[in-house]
């Protein structure tokens, strides 16, 4: 299986596509100013005590506060607090963290109110993303993770994951790493530093060290409460850190910044590796050229067909997603009902995994298959799911079939599931029911260019169309396009794009910057 990794950075949000011999799994996109992030440190106030739940609300400068549950505080919890007193006392010299005290764990049986008080400062860490309505999740226990090791700030303990099934590698990297280890810091050895040398662990220490250091400077430095102390890498870098793995063949990239910070990345982490990062110039949007658009277009509807004419149908609810699995008009000749409703079923359980990954679906997730009535069909069909789902890197928990004839799936939510619309909204009459005559659109594009280059100025662009309309353009011996060059210049440049609806355009500079020519009486 080859892997590749498609990165489309645009002026407002960046998209990260992953495929899988040429397949879309995963997908995820936001908007290049959002914040709270999993794994974003603050120091913060303590809003509302909620003795009831044992919890309280943090203000972290989002619209809806955050939640803090007691049993999240971490056992070092006491540590942090008295290190922060320390750290918050002088503002010119910062107090070394080697000299700090670990105080006695935090009383597992205890009460939030024993412990936290309104107004109270706080260090707390981003653990879930806010979703619906609900603000971010957060915890005290605070931690750097890196691609090998996971540095732990007041931690006493070395980890090794329990994924390293080796005995012996297993204690030559917590030797390794005991006699590495920062004073007052705990590590956790990660599934990937198997086999690694001395120089690379040590390196990587050091490295998330500085980060920590680096985020006590700032809290330091900052009387302003909520403070942002420490950002999460950029959600490229994230994911790559998380998801890299040898067998990506390319990572492609159409923004510069972008490209040489996971070029920075992947050069640190695997060097010999550095080579697949690849600057995408083409003219043709990056997710077009690799078949993304189309696969999205595919795969984040109501309705998603896969095989011979089945299809599932997914509803998102506040409490769960559901899923029902349809045959449709699928006839597979002599078969028996029992084994086509097998063979529908085995075909929904692949492409549920699929989709289950894609749309990062979490929380608990009923899944309606068509009836069997062999016992060893439903065996088969539960072995299948856990199969498909070994690759999902989320925690998920997988139920045989009850009795109905559902199954029941549970997988770890810490973002907000993707939503993609795939309807698309009316571009020439905005919603209002009327248009203007299809057959002058060209016309209407034709003035949009004269205002660019002989009003504004601009002498080199491209318009981006939808690929019919660009079909039309380009029609003929001498066709529109051509006439357009001729009278305005060859820096005119018309390229097709499956993102946008009929009769929907944009226009883009030569530096690739959107340029809005949107007339006030196309949206009145």
């Amino acid at each position: 299986m080859t892997s590749e990794l498609v990165i489309d950075v645009r002026e407002k949000e960046i998209s990260i596509a992953l495929l899988e011999d040429k397949v879309l799994v995963e997908y995820q996109t936001e908007p290049r100013s959002a914040s709270f992030s999993v794994g974003n440190v603050y120091a913060a106030k303590v809003k509302k005590i909620m003795p009831g739940l044992n919890a309280c609300f943090v203000d972290v400068g989002y619209e809806k506060d955050a939640f803090l549950h007691y049993l999240d505080l971490g056992t070092q919890f006491n540590s942090f607090q008295k290190y922060v007193k320390q750290v918050n006392s002088d503002r010119r010299k910062l107090y070394p963290f080697e000299s700090a005290i670990k105080l006695p764990d935090t009383d597992k049986e205890g009460s939030i109110a024993s412990v936290l008080s309104v107004g109270q400062e706080v260090l707390v860490q981003i653990v879930k993303e806010p979703i619906s309505t609900k603000g971010p999740r957060l915890t005290g226990e605070i931690s750097f993770a890196g691609r090998y090791l996971v540095l732990m700030p007041f931690g006493d303990k070395v980890a090794v994951s329990s994924k390293i099934k080796s005995g012996e590698e297993r204690a030559r990297l917590k030797q390794l790493v005991q006699t590495l280890r920062p004073k007052n810091c705990g590590i956790i050895v990660r599934t990937v530093a198997e086999g690694l040398r001395v120089e690379e662990l040590e390196n990587e220490i050091k490295v998330l060290y500085k980060k920590w250091m680096d985020t006590v400077e700032k809290l330091q430095k900052n009387a302003v409460r909520p403070l942002l102390i420490n950002e999460e890498e950029t959600r490229a870098v994230a994911m790559l850190r998380d998801l890299f793995n040898p067998s990506y063949e390319n990572i492609y990239i159409n923004d510069d910044d972008v490209y040489n910070e996971v070029k920075q990345y992947v050069s640190l982490i695997a060097p010999d590796k550095a080579s697949i990062v690849k600057r995408y110039t083409g003219k043709v949007p990056i997710f077009d050229n690799y078949n993304v658009t189309r696969q999205v277009k595919a795969g984040f509807g109501k309705i998603v067909n896969y095989k011979h004419g089945a299809y599932l149908v997914i509803e998102h609810t506040e409490a769960m997603h559901v899923v029902d699995v349809n045959s449709g008009n699928r006839t597979r000749g002599t078969n028996t009902q029992e084994a086509n409703a097998l063979d529908v079923n085995l075909g929904a359980a692949d492409e549920l995994a699929r989709q289950l990954r894609l749309r990062d679906m979490g929380g608990i997730i009923i899944v309606d298959f068509i009836d069997m009535n062999l016992a060893e069909d439903r065996q088969l069909l539960y072995e299948r799911m856990c199969k498909n789902m070994q690759k999902d890197r989320a925690r998920h928990n997988i139920l045989p079939l009850s009795k109905f004839g559902l199954m029941q799936i549970t997988r770890q939510r810490v973002r907000p599931a993707m939503d993609v619309s795939v309807e698309e909204v009316c571009p020439t009459c905005f919603g209002k029911g009327t248009i203007k005559s299809s057959i002058m659109f060209t016309d209407t594009l034709e003035n949009k260019i004269s205002c660019l280059v002989n009003k504004v100025g601009v002498k080199k662009f491209t318009l981006y169309v939808h690929p019919y309309v660009e079909a039309y353009i380009d029609k003929g011996l001498i066709s529109i396009r051509r006439k357009w060059q001729m009278k305005y210049g060859l820096g005119v440049n018309v390229m097709a794009s499956q993102k946008l609806a009929f009769l929907q355009y944009e226009f883009y500079g030569a530096d690739g910057q959107f340029i809005d020519m949107t007339d006030e009486n196309e949206v009145g």
